[in-house]
């Protein structure tokens, strides 16, 4: 018996990849670091900003990809040097917080600053047309 989809309907063609886009979003992640999206107007212009709570991690320590329509911010830190913790709170920790991205959506840069990382992204414009198919007859 095969797996019945929501997007298995001969009437949604073309939707499989956004079907595996919905499998990676429903993987989830573990809400560490914590991150806020906002939108941002300006000069008629819209963007989103995704902030994310990293203090401690240096711009070395981050690492931040776009590929296949997902932005991907990773983090690594290391312990350089051995040290003699009488208590240790703060771990050195990893971390990888992924984005899905609508087709076109493009990022503008990415600022580090005072353990706030804010990645700019510009939303496309919709662009709205109608397209007239002709119909070829043959006899």
């Amino acid at each position: 018996m095969s797996r019945m989809t929501p997007f298995s309907s001969p009437l949604l063609l073309g939707f499989d990849a956004m079907e595996k886009t919905l499998e990676r979003i429903a993987k989830g992640s573990d809400g560490y670091p914590p991150y806020n999206i906002e939108r941002i107007t300006s000069d008629g212009t819209e963007k989103l900003r995704i902030t994310l709570a990293v203090a401690g991690f240096s711009q070395a320590d981050l690492d931040i990809t776009v590929q296949e329509g997902q932005l991907t911010i990773r983090g690594r830190q290391t312990d350089a040097e051995e040290r003699d913790y009488l208590h240790r709170g703060i771990a050195a920790r990893q971390f990888q917080r992924s984005f899905m991205l609508a087709d076109g959506m493009r990022v503008l840069g990415a600022d580090l600053k005072n353990g706030m990382l804010a990645i700019d992204l510009v939303k496309p414009q919709p662009q709205l047309e109608a397209k007239k198919i002709d119909i070829s007859v043959h006899e």
